[in-house]
């Protein structure tokens, strides 16, 4: 599987999301620069944790504006496989790819620990390893996590099965404990969590493993 990551200015989980694709797929993923304007064919593509342009303005939105985000979005529309981790998740919202927004945390505080997500949807492309309404193990590490959409996008998004996780318990005051959604087409996936954290017991759990894995499968 050939794959991309997405590496903005204040990004601190490329190389945690490059580690991971690397063990799983076998193959090193391109790295590229938000300021290029090329983005290689590849299968998937994959926008990182971290505080891009440190958080400035609002969570993703100056990312949201770099360069190579008008093909990613453009790659997306097309189909292509993507996923937006924590930070890789506002920019997604501030591209429009997926609907809502990410708020400070409820509590004003950053939080950093392993948390329960229900699995919600596992008829997607990243979640068909997983069984349904299992609960599963995934780090957080976020200040602005906090879900929010109106209610009709809430009704929406359960009712189109876009909500692939939700927290287990209330962390961070997301509306309806969503962690992570999908959009209508099904191939682009945002969430606050970070699987690419969780990949092997080393790392205290392989949870995250089984999310990756699903791509791959779904690709061939």
């Amino acid at each position: 599987m050939k794959s991309a990551v997405i590496v903005f200015p204040g990004s601190n989980c490329d190389r945690d999301m490059a580690v991971a694709l690397t063990k799983i797929t076998g193959e090193k993923p391109t790295m590229v620069w938000h300021q290029d304007y090329d983005l290689p064919k590849v299968d998937f593509i994959a926008l990182p944790g971290g505080f891009s342009y440190g958080d400035y303005l609002r969570c993703g939105a100056m990312s949201a504006r770099s360069h190579i985000m008008k093909e990613v979005v453009k790659r997306a529309s097309d189909g292509v496989p993507t996923l937006g981790i924590c930070n890789g998740f506002q920019i997604l919202t501030e591209t429009g790819v997926l609907p809502g927004a990410l708020m400070r945390n409820a509590n004003l505080h950053f939080v950093c620990k392993d948390v329960g997500l229900t699995v919600e949807n596992t008829d997607t492309m990243f979640t068909s390893g997983y069984k349904a309404g299992s609960t599963i193990s995934v780090p957080v590490a976020h200040h602005d996590g906090n879900f929010f959409a109106d209610n009709d996008t809430l009704d929406a998004l359960e009712g189109n099965g876009q909500v692939a996780f939700k927290y287990a318990d209330d962390i961070n005051g997301a509306q309806r404990r969503i962690a992570g959604i999908t959009n209508e087409r099904g191939n682009v996936l945002g969430m606050m969590p970070h699987p690419e954290r969780m990949i092997e017991p080393a790392l205290g759990g392989s949870d995250g493993r089984i999310l990756f894995e699903s791509i791959m499968n779904r690709l061939g």
